[in-house]
């Protein structure tokens, strides 16, 4: 017997998650993700920074939203997910230029060397500021999510792949795991997965691409001060931030991958080692541990939430791409809000964040 729904949501990474957390106590709820673990995949391998001034400007509304929605949750909370941390560009004066928007503002040299003294003079001509960024403990966020959504009576099942999904009557029949589901609705939040879950569900694809992303924790002679922005490279080459004592860095690369579980390909990071011990005074000695995560993209880079039109009842959220976490709560608000407008509940579809997004995207399949 299938056990039933009014919403079934595939996959458990901050996009599945925030969802499940907004929905539940509004409607039935159930998750599955294919792993043994929640937020196995690019959710527990993120930068865990939030910056305004980071993506095209729909994803910078997202992002203003979601951290307006995450201040308000550690209002109410001992343990914040939100610390303030700035975001600093590097790079020639063309490059930085092209990269700085409304949330950044250009600084000198001399003030970025005094923000980050690891830099090397003169390894830089230009730099821009994004005061308005923050540090997010993504791990707590994770759980935040988890548990709020379990209290409010969704069911969470992990090591459940889905292997069969059909459109049956008014609903979804889903079977993942050993497990059969029937649903109302049925949300896509599978990441990377986002087309092989429609080809399986019988939804045309909507040509998702994932793209590798790999990072990395080191050791370093000169740890950098507690009040140090994180730093990028404005032709998107590298970034690094304080880790503790250690930093967390990457060589900022964009390949394009299939859907799997990445891991890093020999040469990346030893090859950016090489060139940052050569821009700043870090001094990397070790590389403790490294990891790679996908990135998924639509074609025109902008995150894919809302109801697809040939297919009754399957939504798409997918294609955050680099900004999972930096849109996750705003996108979930406006999923939350069409999902319950569609369930004859009391929703919100017309939010500033679905305003946003619509003018950027005015169909599902543009």
């Amino acid at each position: 017997m299938s056990a039933q729904y009014d919403v079934l949501i595939v996959g458990g990474g901050i996009a599945g998650l925030s969802l499940a957390s907004r929905l539940a106590g509004h409607c039935s709820v159930a998750l599955v993700e294919a792993e043994q673990e929640l937020a196995y995949h690019t959710s527990s391998r993120s930068a865990r920074q939030l910056i305004p001034s980071y993506g095209p400007p729909v994803v910078q509304e997202l992002t203003m939203r979601t951290l307006e929605l995450l201040a308000s949750r550690d209002s109410d909370l001992r343990e914040p997910v939100l610390t303030p941390r700035s975001f600093m560009l590097v790079g020639s004066e063309a490059a930085v230029a092209a990269e700085a928007s409304g949330h950044m503002k250009p600084i000198t040299v001399e003030q970025a060397l005094e923000l980050c003294p690891a830099l090397v003079p003169d390894s830089f001509q230009a730099a821009g500021l994004d005061t308005g960024s923050f540090a997010c403990n993504a791990p707590l966020l994770l759980e935040d999510h988890r548990r709020s959504a379990l209290a409010a009576g969704a069911d969470i099942i992990t090591g459940a792949r889905v292997h069969s999904a059909q459109r049956l009557g008014s609903g979804w029949q889903v079977g993942a795991g050993t497990e059969a589901f029937q649903a109302g609705v049925l949300v896509n939040a599978t990441g990377a997965w986002a087309d092989e879950l429609a080809v399986l569900s019988g939804v045309e694809k909507l040509g998702f691409q994932p793209y590798r992303r790999t990072a990395a924790i080191a050791a370093v002679d000169r740890s950098l001060p507690e009040s140090a922005p994180m730093v990028a490279a404005a032709d998107h080459t590298f970034y690094f931030r304080a880790e503790g004592r250690d930093v967390l860095i990457s060589p900022s690369e964009s390949v394009p991958s299939g859907p799997e579980d990445a891991r890093p390909r020999p040469g990346d990071i030893e090859r950016l080692v090489e060139r940052l011990n050569t821009i700043t005074t870090l001094g990397i000695t070790v590389v403790r541990s490294a990891w790679t995560g996908l990135r998924t993209e639509a074609a025109d880079g902008i995150p894919v939430a809302g109801f697809d039109a040939e297919a009754p009842g399957f939504y798409w959220l997918a294609g955050q791409g680099g900004y999972g976490f930096q849109t996750s709560s705003a996108l979930a608000e406006l999923a939350a809000g069409q999902i319950l407008a569609g369930q004859g509940a009391a929703g919100s579809p017309e939010s500033r964040t679905g305003q946003a997004v619509a003018a950027t995207r005015w169909s599902i399949r543009r």
